[in-house]
């Protein structure tokens, strides 16, 4: 009786050590600001947006590469097609990460709240790439349309 109490208490301690162990090791590095549930809420709020806006931010970014490159006719003619049809499925693939990710970073956000800390991005390109709108408010940085190509 005495020895499966020692026991229990045994593994209770072990769980607890392990659980401040996790919840320490998770915290990332401190910061000022709660950026990682205003990075989740963004990248939900405007990943299906990306999305949508996939086949105007594919075109425009292949007509852009057409008018920067010094290429023959022949190659831009015959690059225009797959090009196109690249860039549209790869922006439409960074608009699902972009949505997966705020998704996998709103309870890590919503702990860290309190803290005031911060982890590092999940999917860093909605903060370094080029949008067709991209404006930074206090609340919220409205970031939509990413060319997730360049």
């Amino acid at each position: 009786m005495l020895s499966s109490i020692v026991r229990s208490a045994r593994r209770g301690l072990v769980v607890a050590v392990a659980s401040l162990a996790l919840l320490s090791a998770a915290a990332g590095p401190a910061s000022a600001s709660p950026e990682t549930i205003k990075r989740s809420l963004t990248n939900i709020l405007f990943g299906p947006l990306d999305f949508v806006l996939s086949p105007i931010v594919g075109t425009r970014s292949v007509y852009n590469n057409l008018r920067d490159i010094d290429d023959t006719m022949g190659v831009r003619i015959f690059y225009t097609i797959p090009g196109i049809a690249w860039n549209i499925a790869f922006n439409a693939g960074g608009g699902v990460v972009r949505m997966i990710t705020g998704l996998l970073e709103f309870v890590p956000g919503l702990i860290l709240i309190p803290f005031e800390a911060d982890m590092d991005p999940i999917f860093a390109p909605p903060q370094r790439a080029d949008a067709l709108i991209d404006e930074e408010y206090d609340l919220l940085t409205v970031k939509i349309g990413i060319n997730y190509v360049d």
